[in-house]
């Protein structure tokens, strides 16, 4: 067997950035359409008939999405979808791709980060990401929302992702693109504590235990041309 070459060139905080938001990108093309499927159950309830009952057009996640091919079309899961990946790659590179140059931050550069840092670190990352990707996240939501088409006058409220952006920032004002802004702050906060400070933990315990290293040594063995 030949000797196992270790490289210990940690990656840069421009590729963990990088890294992150493309990753982000890949995982929302394929659950966007749960993601549309969603954003649809949460607003059905805005919607009442001329006779000023409630409609209830969807029921459950794979209901919503029959529906919704059934009557939009399948292009509809991907509403928005442009929005999405913006989104993603704001957010996500902020959230994820920041958090360890944040921990060595809170630490002063030390290696030694307790659970304050790292939970200071994943709630900073967490509410710098949504402050700078909140309007992505509002145009994505809107297009998701918006019956594929036309509204119920006929005319399509937006034309494309830059004139969702542009129109709402002439409609609403400035401040209409991080409408929600509040709310989302604290809850990717908390959910950035919880998802990294949990995996960055657990990740140490296997570094620093060799829990992977028997079975890394033993896959090299065995594989192809190493024998």
């Amino acid at each position: 067997m030949v000797g196992v070459k270790h490289c210990d060139l940690a990656p840069t905080a421009a590729v963990k950035f990088f890294g992150a938001g493309i990753a982000a990108c890949v995982a929302d093309l394929i659950t966007f359409p749960l993601d549309t499927a969603k954003v649809r159950l949460q607003i059905q309830g805005e919607y009442k008939s001329s006779e000023g009952k409630k409609v209830i057009r969807y029921r459950g996640v794979f209901g919503t999405i029959n529906t919704m091919v059934k009557t939009e079309g399948p292009r509809s899961l991907y509403n928005g979808l442009v929005a999405g990946l913006q989104r993603q790659m704001s957010f996500a590179s902020v959230r994820i791709g920041l958090y360890d140059s944040m921990k060595q931050f809170y630490t002063r550069g030390t290696d030694n980060a307790g659970i304050g840092s790292r939970l200071m670190a994943g709630c900073t990352t967490g509410a710098m990401a949504v402050a700078f990707a909140q309007p992505t996240d509002v145009v994505k939501v809107r297009f998701q929302a918006q019956v594929r088409g036309a509204d119920k006058k006929g005319v399509k409220r937006y034309n494309g992702t830059m004139d969702a952006y542009r129109t709402i920032a002439r409609t609403e004002g400035i401040r209409g693109l991080w409408k929600g802004c509040g709310p989302n702050i604290t809850r990717n906060a908390i959910v950035n504590c919880s998802e990294l400070v949990t995996y960055d933990i657990i990740k140490d315990l296997i570094l620093n235990y060799n829990i992977m290293s028997g079975l890394c040594l033993l896959s090299f063995a065995w594989a192809p041309g190493t024998l």
